[in-house]
């Protein structure tokens, strides 16, 4: 009897585990209805032969990212809007915002992920939907935020395939320079113009995609994270800047917040950079008037010509990036969109010569159009 007993909770165990098995392999699509809609918030200057940069401030939702499908029809549909208004040619420069990358962790997840409005609740569906996975990436997290670490590392082969493929795509699609935003993978290379993960801590990185789609040189590194990101991303102080010959000039990236400090631009101009593409994602609803929160987790922003709350989250970029960026064409672009209570806020401004160009403010999504 005993044995019989020992057996059946054993089969039970078992139906209870393979059911468990299969439901995480279920990935069923939920509905989707989007605002491919995007306005010209900003078109300085005359068009020539030198080209232009052209900023996308995508309106993007968690649910863009359920499938490559979806981020590449919106991502095109503004790109088919911009060429439509003369706004594309063989010599644009485009930009995205940072962290248009990371949140390729959410791709192919079940629907619930996409549908809860709290980011630990999405959380929690990525973990039980791939429990080996996740149980095997905490082993190797790092950092003071171990549990993010793992969301990223989990995904990071997969997220940096899907990274290639839609921004490489758009590139050789509209035979464009792109700055693809930055994506979070951990210690990032490129090998034989293939974006790899490798085992190592996380970082913010971004790339450049020629117009036949390829890589252009290696990734990016953020040099000093800020916000919440630095609890598990971590500083590129020690990958130097690079600059990248492109059909409009020889342009370098500054990721975020590395925007603000003039030895960034100064390593860049050494260079002989002629433009700067700067991703940028400010979370927070209404955050772009806000005091300027600056990085106190950072000691060399205590050399900076402005500190925490002495000016609006506006008038500090405006600020900075002019200080840092002298006589050179630059272009901050800002992710907008809603990413559970995350909300991204910023409106994208330009730089040349000097002078300072800001878009009209929207709600909706931007084009920002700097011709050169």
């Amino acid at each position: 009897m005993r044995k019989l007993l020992a057996g059946a909770v054993a089969l039970v165990i078992l139906a209870g585990l393979c059911g468990y098995g299969f439901w995480t392999l279920q990935r069923p699509q939920g509905h989707y209805l989007s605002d491919l809609r995007i306005e010209v918030a900003l078109n300085q200057g005359t068009p020539g032969e030198q080209g232009n940069l052209l900023g996308i401030e995508p309106l993007l939702y968690p649910s863009d990212y359920q499938n490559l499908n979806r981020l590449h029809r919106k991502l095109s549909a503004y790109l088919e809007q911009a060429k439509a208004q003369g706004l594309v040619n063989p010599r644009t420069v485009v930009v995205l915002p940072e962290h248009v990358g990371t949140w390729l962790w959410a791709r192919g997840e079940k629907k619930e992920l996409y549908q809860v409005t709290q980011r630990r609740e999405a959380w929690q569906w990525l973990e039980l939907s791939n429990p080996v996975r996740y149980g095997l990436a905490m082993l190797a997290a790092t950092g003071d935020d171990r549990r993010s670490d793992a969301h990223l590392r989990m995904k990071a082969a997969q997220m940096a395939a899907d990274y290639q493929q839609v921004f490489g795509g758009l590139a050789r699609e509209f035979d464009v320079t792109l700055v693809a935003g930055s994506i979070i993978l951990p210690a990032p290379h490129v090998d034989n113009g293939v974006l790899l993960p490798g085992n190592g801590p996380l970082f913010n990185t971004s790339l450049v995609f020629n117009g036949q789609g390829l890589i252009i040189g290696q990734p990016q590194f953020q040099q000093y994270p800020d916000s919440e990101f630095r609890r598990y991303v971590q500083g590129g102080q020690q990958h130097k800047l690079q600059v990248l010959q492109t059909p409009a000039g020889r342009l370098g990236v500054l990721v975020g917040s590395d925007s603000w400090y003039p030895a960034n631009v100064e390593q860049l101009a050494g260079q002989s950079v002629q433009l700067i593409a700067n991703p940028v994602f400010l979370s927070g609803k209404q955050a772009w008037h806000t005091p300027w929160r600056g990085n106190r987790h950072q000691p060399l922003a205590d050399a900076l010509p402005l500190q925490r709350g002495e000016a609006s989250e506006q008038d500090a970029w405006h600020h900075l990036t002019r200080s840092a960026g002298g006589g050179l064409s630059s272009m901050s672009v800002f992710m907008r969109g809603q990413f559970w209570e995350q909300a991204g806020d910023g409106q994208g401004f330009a730089h040349q010569r000097d002078a300072l160009w800001a878009g009209s403010a929207s709600n909706g999504a931007r084009l920002l159009n700097l011709w050169l």
